[in-house]
């Protein structure tokens, strides 16, 4: 991975101001930047709504039921993974390190994904360099997809922005079944190298085993539907997770509004650490008390990415901060209806798959 030197600028005052802003509010309200007493609820229910409907799941006595508590219950995991997986990964859903630390590989284990791989290059790669090639984890050089200029630009690539949506519903699939592993033998579609501890290998190969015997094998032993019914409800539950997760998460740095920086020589950007994240993530809908509750603060990502210390139960209370902020220091600060932010999205894979560079298109609110 390369690791990139940042330069002083408008950001650099920004977000120094921004953490000064933030502890001041935060020791003035006497509250902690880790859950609260909502996240404590959140915790208990969608970890509670997991394991209702796993059980209604293999109580099922027929088809419709079965199938209903199935993606239900896929529906609620992924949920506790926006909700509980994350802020625990950045060790803020709860105060204590050991208790993220088991919330985090709890929650992230059992959907059959290594929790170590993802949170170690998450936090130390993502976060870090959003978008740059070579350094960000999340950039692929996938050959179905053309992601950055650099990247080469084949005759099916101008398709990309048709098919992607089909490929969409393999995602989670992927992950599950060819990310991590691929990992394992050095031979990945991200840009930059991972290495997995012999340990943590270990752990992710027994807990894909586990995954597809509570998600396939059990459901198959203790309901009289079947294997070819339970194989349907299993892939029809990754089709449900995967098409969620990359609306969620795709349009946020996949889009025609974002930068995608590229360092000098020297390994060097023209910019600062936080004006690096405010020009690579769009936020949709950031006040919405719904999509927070429900998404975890995805939509609120430019935030998150800038204060990945602090809970996403308190970012609707300091959005007005984080604004007044950003346009005091004059950044712009890109937040969008959900809407716009995906037809982005599409319009990146479409210029992308064009042989042509990329403009990025001027925000305006």
């Amino acid at each position: 991975m390369n690791k990139l030197k940042f330069t002083k600028d408008e950001g650099t005052a920004f977000y120094k101001e921004l953490n000064e802003v933030l502890s001041e509010y935060f020791s003035k309200n006497k509250l902690e930047k880790s859950g609260n007493s909502t996240m404590y609820f959140k915790i208990f229910l969608y970890f509670g709504l997991d394991l209702l409907f796993y059980v209604l799941m293999l109580s099922s006595t027929n088809l419709v039921s079965f199938f209903v508590f199935y993606l239900l219950m896929g529906f609620f995991v992924l949920l506790t993974a926006f909700n509980v997986s994350h802020d625990a990964a950045h060790g803020v859903a709860v105060k204590g390190k050991f208790w993220n630390k088991f919330l985090f590989s709890l929650s992230f284990n059992l959907q059959g994904n290594n929790a170590y791989v993802w949170g170690k290059n998450h936090n130390e790669s993502h976060h870090l360099y959003t978008n740059v090639e070579g350094s960000d984890i999340d950039v692929l050089n996938n050959p179905v997809f053309r992601m950055t200029e650099s990247q080469e630009l084949k005759w099916f690539h101008r398709y990309q922005y048709i098919y992607a949506p089909f490929l969409y519903l393999l995602y989670s699939l992927n992950w599950f079944f060819f990310r991590d592993t691929l990992m394992l033998l050095n031979y990945s579609s991200r840009t930059i190298k991972v290495e997995i501890p012999r340990k943590e290998a270990f752990k992710l190969l027994i807990y894909k085993v586990l995954y597809l015997g509570y998600m396939i094998f059990l459901p198959v032993y203790l309901l009289p539907f079947g294997w070819g019914i339970v194989l349907l409800a299993f892939l029809l539950n990754h089709f449900m997770v995967s098409l969620i997760f990359v609306a969620v998460l795709g349009v946020s740095h996949v889009s025609d509004y974002v930068a995608h920086p590229q360092p000098d020589t020297n390994n060097k950007l023209n910019m600062s650490w936080a004006k690096l994240q405010m020009c690579t993530s769009v936020d949709y809908n950031a006040n919405s008390v719904l999509l927070n509750w429900t998404l975890g603060g995805f939509n609120a990502h430019a935030l998150h990415h800038l204060l990945p210390n602090i809970s996403h139960v308190h970012y609707l209370k300091i959005l007005p901060l984080f604004r007044q902020l950003a346009d005091k220091h004059g950044l712009t600060y890109m937040e969008m209806p959900y809407g716009k932010s995906i037809a982005a999205h599409f319009r990146f894979l479409k210029y992308m798959g064009a042989n042509r560079t990329l403009q990025t298109m001027d925000f305006e609110k």
